[in-house]
């Protein structure tokens, strides 16, 4: 592995790592935000319905501008603006105010995420193996320190709006300066160049499928496990603050083996394996009485759901020369998911319970499974670095 890979392997670790720590502590904080605003549930999901279409709207741009500027330039811009938002975040007075800072949050949020998924391609690409679960286990870093921020600073009780503006303010400079270690994307194929719209592969629509379900998971966990804790199960806020971070640090251990599990025995077999464990251990979540027991099934969740989206988010890119547009596809019909689950959980839950809104994560384990059988057997396969999209000095990387 040469200098300037590693650099860049490291740097897209990196701005997983800082992603992962700028939501996830907005999401630890969420029942804090509920009780400085006098928020109901329903008022949280709406929330969480404005920052997630703030997202998908710009993932479902971004087939276009992945393909004309490419990851590194949309990262660049993007990630200092996601910082940037959560401290309006923190400093909204008011209910309508706080969903103006969601949605810009959730715009910034949405073009970075699907950068820095191209950016991993690209770099996965650069390296010839799957490396995007160990990427994706960045992610898990920065939502555990999330967790565990979120944590200490409600035990020192330090207010909500003083903990958010110190994580972006912390991340913002290491923002910057890892944004030289990016990688070019591959150049683009010919139809795209010429403006022409390019066909998707249908495998891409089949992972996006798959990602709507698990990221739906993932969101029910980060947005309502607080909650469900707190307020069904009767934990004090610091308890319920853990859960969270549990949930991570069961997805940063399978995805830290992703990679090698994922060479072994292939993608298919194991998304399939993941959608059937996500089920059973959700079941778990939902049925024991306990907060402590709740908290520890959480991290079996984490296990079992950690792997499914990074591998459909690595398929995808895999499935087409240039990697930007296929994983802005697949990004964008996941993170419909994202959007739809939490906020689908707060109304039901108003209709019903919030345990029995969370049964929803059940059936959605058992539909990645179905949708996984549908795969390619082999996987679509890591394919080989392809030429930069330009060489001009800036492109490599300094020494």
């Amino acid at each position: 592995m040469t200098r300037d890979l590693r650099r860049a392997r490291n740097g897209a670790i990196l701005t997983f790592v800082l992603g992962g720590l700028l939501c996830g502590s907005m999401t630890v904080r969420l029942p804090a935000l509920s009780d400085k605003l006098g928020l109901s549930e329903t008022s949280i999901g709406v929330t969480l319905l404005v920052w997630g279409l703030g997202a998908l709207v710009t993932m479902q741009s971004m087939r276009g501008v992945m393909t004309r500027v490419g990851s590194r330039s949309v990262l660049r811009v993007g990630a200092p603006l996601c910082a940037a938002a959560l401290v309006l975040l923190a400093f909204a007075p008011t209910f309508p105010l706080l969903l103006a800072a969601a949605g810009l949050f959730g715009l910034a949020f949405g073009a970075v995420d699907v950068a820095m998924n191209a950016q991993g391609s690209t770099v996965e690409r650069a390296h010839g193996r799957p490396l995007m679960n160990g990427m994706h286990a960045g992610w898990c870093v920065g939502a555990i320190a999330a967790g565990v921020v979120g944590t200490a600073a409600i035990a020192a009780g330090l207010s909500v709006t003083a903990h958010l503006v110190l994580v972006a303010l912390a991340a913002l400079p290491v923002l910057v300066a890892v944004s030289r270690s990016y990688l070019p994307d591959p150049a683009p194929e010919p139809a795209a160049r010429d403006g022409a719209r390019h066909r998707m592969p249908p495998v891409v629509y089949l992972l996006g499928a798959i990602a709507f379900c698990a990221f739906m998971v993932e969101g029910t966990i980060a947005d309502w496990n607080g909650l469900y804790l707190r307020d069904t199960l009767g934990a004090p806020e610091a308890v319920a603050a853990l859960g969270y971070p549990v949930f991570e640090v069961g997805m940063l251990l399978a995805r830290l083996a992703g990679d090698r599990v994922r060479a072994r025995f292939g993608a298919r077999n194991m998304i399939v394996l993941s959608g059937l464990a996500t089920a059973a251990t959700f079941a778990v979540v939902i049925t024991v009485p306990s907060a402590p027991v709740a908290v520890a099934a959480m991290f079996l969740v984490g296990l079992a759901v950690a792997t499914v989206s990074p591998v459909a988010m690595s398929m995808a890119g895999e499935a087409t020369r240039n990697p930007g547009p296929a994983i802005a596809q697949t990004g964008a019909m996941g993170y419909a998911g994202l959007l739809l689950g939490p906020v689908a959980i707060g109304f039901l839950s108003d209709l019903s319970s919030l345990r029995t809104a969370l049964g929803g994560a059940v059936a959605l384990g058992v539909l990645i499974a179905v949708a996984a059988r549908f795969l390619p057997r082999t996987g679509v396969g890591t394919a080989s670095a392809a030429p930069a999209r330009s060489p001009e000095p800036e492109l490599t990387l300094a020494g």
